[in-house]
Order: C-alpha cells, then structure tokens, then sequence
C-alpha cells in the first residue's frame, strides 16, 4: 500500500462512470441504511450520481415504452438530502420487494431462451432508461442468484450493447453466506432475540416452566445458536445437529421435481427424548425450568405427513410459520416429560424472528455495514470489477468474490454456509449448556 499523510483522503480514481444504481431486495436487516448510504456517499464523492431504485426490482421488471420509470414513484436520487443521517436508521430507506426477475431462468441453457430471460430483459432495460452505469445489489441469497443472471444475461447481448457492471453485497440475519464471515445485521439480531431469550429465561425461572422458542434460520443454525449462547438457553437445535441418532431418512415426492427422492428426516421421538433428558438433568441440578432454541430450518426436516397442506413458495420451500415448530415441539415434550416422570410441567413454544429485521442496528453492525457500502464502490470504481461480491476479512479488510465460487453453475444456485459440527462455535454451545452424558 502506497505511503500517505495519516489524515490524507484516499486519491480519486479516473473512471467513466456518470450514475450507477443501487437496489435492496428480500427481507430487511439492521444496518441496511449504513451500506445504502456509505456506499451512495463514496460514488458521489467521486462526482457520480446515485439512483436509489425503490423497493427492488419490482419496478424494474413493470417498466415498459408506455410506463416508463418515474422519480418518487420507481426510483429516488440518493443525494444530501435522502441521504441526512441515516446511516444509523433503521429500515431500509430504498425499501424491498421479492420482485425477482430471474426466477424463471435455472439453468444456463435457459439464457438463451427469449421467453424466460424476458423479466430479466426490462429490468435491463429500464435500468438503462435511468441512465445507470453499474448496478450495486444488495440481498440475500436468492438476490446473489439473480446478480448472477443478470451478469450472465448481459454476457449473452450482442457485441456493442452497452454492459453494466454489477456488484453485490450480501445480506442475511442467517449468517449463512458462503465466502464471508459474518454479515451485516446478524449482531443486531442476535441481541435482540438474546434480549427476549433472556426475558422468557426470567419467567420460566419465576413459574418453573419451559419456553421452546423457533428462530429463524431456515438453512443453517447461526442465527439460533448465536441467540442461544449469548441468553443461557438450555439447548439449542438446529438442522447440522440432525445426525446420528436424530437423523433418519425416508421416500417421498419432491415437490420440486415431482420425483420420488430419498431425504433425511428428524427422528422426532429421538429428539424429544434428548430434550427431556437435559430438563431432568436440570431437575437434578435445581433448576426447573429454562429455554429450549430451536432453529426454524428444522420444519423442513419435519415428516412428509406432517408437511401435507402446508403452503410452499416459488423455491418449493414450506411456510415456517404454518408449522409453527415451537408449538409443535412444546406438546411432545410436555407429554414426553410426563410419561417418564409422572409430573407436568408448563411448557410453552413460541416464535422469534421477524422483530430483529428492523431493530436499530449495533455498532459493529453500522461499521460492518458502512464498509460493504464503501467496498462496493471501490469494486466498481477503483478495481473496475464485474460479477463479484463484497466481502471482509481480518480487521473490515475489503475482499471480493467472484460469483463463480459462490453459485453452482449447473443449477445457479448459490452455495450455503453451515456450522460445521465440532468446531469451536459449535462446541461453545455444547460447553454451555446444561450437561448431559
């Protein structure tokens, strides 16, 4: 790194670009406004202007010649006035939708085909109508998939059609993002549902009873055990822990394919099992009573009978909440514990989740945030990048990821990242609950 003055600016690059755009899509997450706004505020230092496009790419995929992209309605300009103070607010200042305009495009032959890229074809062409020179995206997984397409797309354009370049940068309270460690609003997340954790742990104490609390994290279980270890909780499930003894499999129709495949299950009777255990190991000790976390991705692993007539969505994923799991789980150990024990015991299943997507981020959240924002501009207008991600490594260093390390170019999915049972996380969560041989 080249010598500067300690209190020196970073030198401007030499670029062309005269606007670029910034979307949010999926669901919210503390510190959104900290990347929207840093990041806005280092393209416009550098003389760029920022469209904000509002709510996703919802408006984007309704652009037409007869219904072209308005201000206040489609988009916003991102400019000292929108941009005051809001690096700390809460929200999303853009707003979100699930609008997803690669959704119909799963394989890279269907790049080809006119029909499925069409969605994919006016969100290109309206972002064009605004004049944008690069595309920064901000989401979840599903969004990551559709930047990729959108690269992909804009790779299969004639010679000379104008390209933009799109960077994006990861967002999940999940914690489950392939290629960086921790991202941004999963703190924040944590110590709120480590606050109502921690609120349930005083009653259960106070009635001698059990909570079962569902949280989110429908692929892997950070989000579950980081709340967990930070609130005392009792145990904590999550879908790494189904091995062994928990796990079981069985034949059913994908509701994907519409083939029968073989999947692994929850062996319920087992689990429930080992949570009585650790409540009469608690007995034992004097404590009758605690909190039991489970993360919501265990509904997947539920029984096929137990799934009938749940409600799915477009990835064939089942509605968590109709299976409201805590509740699920509350009646089979309270029937459990009594049958081994003789006694009832109040137990009570809840679910946690949607009231720490807005909560007012932490501080290491906003820093997190504020330098994804930065390094998104930095990959467009410094690296002259294309089809990556921003990610951090060691003390908020700036790295960035390829898509093609982090999405499955077979099926352009992209890829999960799991607690990897034994490490030390996961056996922190082991070391603090209560003991069972």
């Amino acid at each position: 790194m080249a010598e500067s003055a300690p209190l020196s600016h970073p030198a401007k690059k030499e670029h062309n670009f005269k606007k670029v755009a910034i979307l949010f899509s999926g669901g919210p997450a503390p510190a959104a406004n900290a990347v929207i706004s840093t990041c806005a505020a280092s393209f416009r230092k550098s003389g760029i202007e920022v469209v904000g496009v509002l709510h996703g790419y919802r408006h984007l995929m309704e652009y037409s010649a007869d219904n072209p992209m308005q201000e206040g309605r489609d988009f916003i300009m991102l400019n000292d006035t929108t941009l005051k103070r809001t690096r700390n607010q809460r929200g999303i200042i853009i707003g979100t939708a699930r609008a997803n305009p690669g959704k119909l495009i799963q394989a890279p032959a269907d790049l080809q085909d006119a029909d499925k890229t069409a969605p994919m074809k006016t969100a290109y062409e309206a972002l064009c109508s605004l004049g944008a020179d690069a595309l920064i995206s901000i989401g979840g997984d599903d969004t990551l998939k559709t930047a990729n397409k959108f690269k992909l797309y804009q790779d299969t354009l004639p010679a000379g059609s104008k390209k933009l370049p799109v960077v994006h940068v990861p967002k999940t309270i999940d914690n489950d993002y392939h290629g960086i460690d921790f991202t941004f609003g999963f703190f924040t997340a944590v110590e709120v549902l480590g606050g109502e954790l921690r609120n349930l742990l005083a009653d259960a104490e106070a009635s001698e009873s059990y909570f079962v609390a569902e949280c989110m994290g429908r692929s892997a279980g950070w989000l579950a055990y980081g709340a967990a270890i930070s609130s005392e909780a009792s145990l904590v499930v999550s879908v790494e822990d189904i091995e062994g003894n928990l796990a079981g499999t069985e034949e059913w129709t994908s509701p994907k394919t519409g083939q029968i495949e073989s999947r692994k299950i929850m062996n319920i009777e087992a689990l429930v099992g080992r949570i009585v255990k650790t409540m009469r190991a608690r007995d034992a000790g004097g404590k009758r009573f605690g909190t039991i976390v489970m993360a919501e991705g265990l509904a997947e692993m539920m029984p096929a009978s137990q799934l009938e007539g749940i409600p799915r969505d477009d990835h064939g994923h089942i509605s968590v909440a109709h299976v409201d799991l805590g509740k699920q789980f509350a009646k089979l150990i309270a029937a459990e514990y009594k049958a081994q024990t003789g006694n009832a015991r109040k137990i009570t299943g809840l679910q946690l989740g949607y009231e720490s997507r807005c909560a007012p981020p932490t501080a290491f959240d906003v820093m997190l945030g504020s330098q994804l924002g930065v390094g998104a501009f930095r990959a467009i207008v410094e690296q002259g990048l294309n089809g990556v991600m921003v990610s951090i490594v060691g003390q908020l260093e700036l790295h960035y990821v390829p898509f093609e390390e982090l999405v499955n170019p077979a099926d352009l999915v992209t890829k999960v990242r799991f607690i990897e049972t034994g490490c030390d996380f996961h056996q922190l969560a082991r070391f603090l609950e209560t003991h069972v041989d």
